[in-house]
């Protein structure tokens, strides 16, 4: 009996996949200050801003989002990020770092510094900050062994959203010549039954994807 009652909902749950498909919704915003123009034989460096030991934004996005900008046809050279951290310290580390543009200035003014950024050919820093969250979590999943094996069954459903900020650099001028925002949000499922299926909402993939391609436009002075 047990049998037949669950083959007999297997059309049931096999309908309900098909409907319950994680989506997410991604906005890429773009604030320029000045005009910037890339050249082939320069280099950026993207960096993850590491405020105190407490928050730091994820080395993953940060290395996602390095990899887009240097992929495909139109790619930008880019430093690793933790090849620059180790050769320029201690002047990156999170109580040193330069917070704002007339803290590069001044730490510019170090001829050792300013010898590493033109051993580099470092025209842009790139300062990633954001997070990840998980909000409007409902529903449970139990799961129970017996004699004859065990299983799950339940359904549980959260929001994950992505925010993430790039403010860019020109190390030339020593100024802030723009900003990118990426805001990407999904409704993730988990139906369980017998095994948890995860349907998750790829929101840290699409921003890091969207984040990437608009700073590749943005450097290259594409409108």
């Amino acid at each position: 009996m047990k049998i037949s009652k669950l083959l007999l909902q297997a059309p049931f749950f096999a309908c309900l996949f098909m409907v319950l498909s994680a989506c997410t919704t991604t906005e890429i915003d773009e604030f320029r200050q000045s005009t910037t123009q890339i050249q082939t034989d320069e280099s950026i460096v993207i960096l993850g801003r590491r405020q105190s030991n407490a928050y730091e934004t994820e080395g993953e996005f940060v290395e996602c989002v390095a990899n887009v900008v240097a992929s495909g046809s139109d790619g930008i050279n880019v430093i690793p990020e933790t090849q620059f951290l180790d050769e320029m310290f201690p002047f990156f580390e999170p109580r040193t770092a330069p917070m704002r543009t007339d803290h590069l200035a001044q730490l510019m003014e170090q001829e050792v510094a300013a010898q590493k950024f033109e051993d580099f050919g470092i025209s842009y820093i790139v300062w990633l900050d954001g997070l990840t969250q998980r909000s409007q979590e409902s529903g449970s999943i139990s799961c129970a062994v017996g004699p004859g094996g065990g299983g799950c069954f339940g359904f549980g459903t959260w929001v994950d959203d992505s925010n993430f900020e790039a403010e860019i650099w020109d190390l030339d001028n020593l100024s802030t010549v723009g900003a990118i925002s990426a805001d990407a949000n999904g409704q993730s499922y988990l139906p369980a039954i017998v095994i948890p299926i995860p349907l998750l909402a790829r929101v840290e993939s699409n921003a890091c994807s969207g984040m990437g391609q608009q700073l590749k436009t943005f450097l290259r002075g594409n409108v």
